[in-house]
């Protein structure tokens, strides 16, 4: 018979950041606060419960991963580990192998001091923050559930996560299994995986930073221009057509020519536009963050983009939501409905290829689109007054902040997003760190510089009033 305990000498506040519980090892992230989350989770779910874990490459991950699966198992929950794998095939396969929950540990594009748990539903939807909410509450209560679950361990997954995929490809008569892929998965979880799936299907395939390695020594596991430049050379020695590069625990991916990255609202607009053309459906589901790009493209095929709060989480359940063609954030994240309302970046990389008829429609699209200029910057901000900031800036009035004689409308979604005619500025607080974050893009770099500066001065005239 399961009884309760109650244990009140470790409390505290918000555990759920924008993607799930994150922080540097023996420090944020402790191996206390780490069993006490496992007893939190499984005192919420019924007895023996199935649980499924698995994590990225990082060198702590058997350490979280113990600490979690003791604080389960003490609850009375099975926990079945499936070893390293990409977080889509965690989320594809809670549902598929149907598992009550599943947990991810990760901390997807962190550097390797970082380390996090993120979980998902038995439908592969990640946690809703009323269902944080209800962990957070049972944590700070201290009060769990007692029993014995049982340990057990899975393979072949993935087998089972390509034999799923391998089913929603739609074959097309392209000739994009010509083209010679580059596959970095950055030493992530992607490694040893991704790769083989690609090669699987038919397409000739080479690997850079194959080796599942949670120091990252190959590059940084955050994908972007400035860290994929070893990428690119590789590609060009190679003599390939196309780099598909993975973040850590690969739920984000970008690309790369032999010219180079090809950019992130670039490939979600195209991915996108694509998406909308195929599925029939209008509308793309994304966030405040995103920028003007998208909207152009999709309005020229009679398509439309809703933004909703930042975060992978919350863009799934907006594509639920509005029945969208697609989900997406401009880091790289693809939310396919017809998978699931989880990000999927081996689908998405997948995908792209199916609607290629050369490499060079890339480019072609992209050098069609309008030049945007957008930048970011950044107010220091402590913690504890982020939320007032936040507070005085949604009651700020558009006449306000009007620039260049325009009144703009005000999004406060997530933020302050303040739109005008011909540009849009982001003020937000970041979630991991004491910074508010300003965002602004418009078809002037001049232009995109003055809305920076009239953020920060904004964010800065309230710190300023908060500090007397």
């Amino acid at each position: 018979m399961a009884t309760t305990t109650t244990d009140d000498s470790f409390v505290t506040g918000r555990l759920f950041g924008t993607s799930g519980i994150r922080g540097i090892v023996n420090k944020d992230l402790s191996i206390e606060l780490c069993e006490r989350v496992g007893k939190s989770l499984g005192s919420i779910f019924p007895l023996h419960a199935e649980i499924c874990i698995a994590t990225d490459t990082r060198q702590s991950r058997n350490m979280v991963k113990t600490a979690v699966c003791k604080g389960l198992l003490s609850t009375g929950g099975n926990v079945t580990d499936m070893g390293i794998l990409p977080t889509p095939a965690l989320a594809l396969l809670t549902r598929e192998m149907g598992f009550d929950t599943g947990i991810m540990i990760t901390a997807s594009h962190n550097p390797p001091e970082y380390n996090g748990i993120k979980l998902f539903n038995k439908d592969a939807s990640g946690y809703s923050k009323a269902q944080e909410e209800m962990i957070e509450r049972t944590y700070n209560s201290g009060t769990f559930r007692q029993g014995k679950g049982i340990s057990k361990t899975a393979s072949n997954m993935k087998q089972l996560y390509f034999s799923f995929i391998s089913d929603k490809l739609s074959p097309r008569n392209n000739s994009s299994h010509t083209l010679k892929l580059l596959i970095d998965p950055g030493n992530g979880a992607a490694s040893i995986f991704a790769g083989e799936i690609f090669q699987r299907l038919g397409y000739n395939v080479v690997t850079v930073n194959d080796e599942p390695d949670g120091l990252f020594p190959g590059r940084n596991p955050e994908p972007k221009g400035d860290t994929l430049k070893g990428t690119v050379a590789f590609l060009k020695e190679q003599n390939a057509d196309v780099a598909i590069c993975f973040d850590g625990d690969a739920d984000r991916v970008v690309f790369c020519d032999r010219e180079g990255f090809l950019g992130f609202d670039e490939m979600t607009t195209f991915i996108s536009a694509a998406k909308v053309r195929d599925s029939g459906k209008k509308k793309v589901a994304t966030t405040v963050e995103t920028g003007c790009l998208l909207d152009v493209a999709l309005k020229s095929i009679g398509g439309e983009v809703a933004r909703g709060k930042v975060g992978d989480v919350n863009v799934a359940y907006l594509v639920k939501e509005i029945d969208a063609a697609l989900g997406i954030e401009g880091v790289g994240v693809y939310i396919f409905p017809e998978l699931g309302y989880y990000p999927d970046s081996i689908f998405a990389a997948l995908y792209l290829l199916n609607n290629l008829e050369s490499i060079e429609q890339i480019r072609d699209f992209i050098r069609a689109l309008p030049k945007l200029s957008l930048k970011k910057g950044k107010v220091q901000c402590p913690n504890n007054i982020k939320q007032y900031v936040m507070d005085r800036l949604k009651n700020v009035t558009p006449a306000q902040i009007m620039f260049n004689g325009q009144q703009p409308n005000i999004n406060t979604i997530d933020g302050l997003r303040v739109e005008f005619v011909d540009s849009w500025m982001l003020i937000r607080p970041s979630g991991t760190e004491p910074i508010v974050r300003i965002i602004a893009e418009s078809f002037s770099p001049l232009q995109t510089d003055a809305l920076i500066t009239e953020g920060k001065n904004l964010v800065e005239s309230i710190i300023s009033c908060c500090n007397k």
